[in-house]
């Protein structure tokens, strides 16, 4: 058993608010020089570059979580993951049928790059993938849960895009595995002016959108290896297994 560093919040260029030199390649390449154990590429509705993101991973000693972030009927942004491929491709299935349809407009919003180990563009996502699913936040909870997956309400202390900014509250029934905390806004005020919190793991992640801020905020997890059931584990605080924020 050991610490593991874990960055689980990683837009790629697939985002529209990713960077155009975030490809996997580049990605991986960063998380080896921030010393990065863990890490999972979280498109906006999309799961399509974990994939190759896992497979360059794998031969660089980074562990790789399959997972998106997806934004809510709400507006609320969660991340999801997965412990294998199989299952984000069935989620995969459920964005691509609930996904509000918008024509993205790379001029205002960005490009949505799909590309290959070599940054050789294979597609360019069309639907404008920072929209909202037609599923509110309970819904899409229990599909990820009914996959086996981890579900987690995104930069709760955020001013947008978050479940408190969004409700004005975090309702006592959602079955969240943890809340991710942003370190760019005031954690410890947010936390002792929300004492349900307490409730719950939590968790901080950089949500990079270059390279530069790949590593910039990070979770330790206590694990035996880092793979997705032990990360599961160490949110519950099951069989010796924990987390921190650095």
């Amino acid at each position: 058993m050991r610490w593991f560093k874990a960055d689980m919040h990683i837009h790629s260029v697939l985002s529209p608010c990713g960077g155009l030199d975030m490809s996997p390649v580049n990605i991986i390449r960063q998380a080896v020089v921030k010393n990065l154990d863990i890490i999972a590429v979280t498109d906006h509705n999309s799961t399509r570059h974990c994939r190759l993101t896992q497979r360059i991973g794998e031969r660089h000693g980074v562990s790789v979580l399959a997972g998106a972030e997806i934004n809510t009927s709400e507006e609320i942004h969660c991340l999801v993951f997965f412990d294998s491929i199989q299952k984000a491709d069935l989620f995969q299935q459920i964005i691509d049928h609930t996904l509000n349809v918008i024509p993205n407009k790379p001029k205002v919003f960005g490009h949505q790059l799909i590309v290959d180990e070599q940054e050789n563009i294979l597609e360019e996502e069309d639907r404008l993938l920072i929209a909202s699913l037609q599923m509110g936040i309970d819904e899409i909870c229990d599909q990820v849960h009914q996959l086996g997956g981890i579900f987690i309400p995104a930069h709760v202390n955020r001013l947008h895009n978050g479940i408190y900014s969004q409700l004005g509250f975090l309702p006592p029934d959602l079955k969240a595995d943890a809340l991710e905390v942003t370190r760019k806004q005031d954690v410890q005020g947010f936390l002792t002016g929300h004492p349900e919190t307490d409730n719950y793991c939590l968790v901080a992640n950089s949500d990079a959108h270059t390279l530069m801020q790949i590593g910039d905020s990070v979770t330790e997890y206590y694990l035996e290896k880092p793979v997705f059931e032990e990360i599961r584990q160490a949110l519950k605080g099951e069989n010796d297994r924990k987390v921190k924020i650095l």
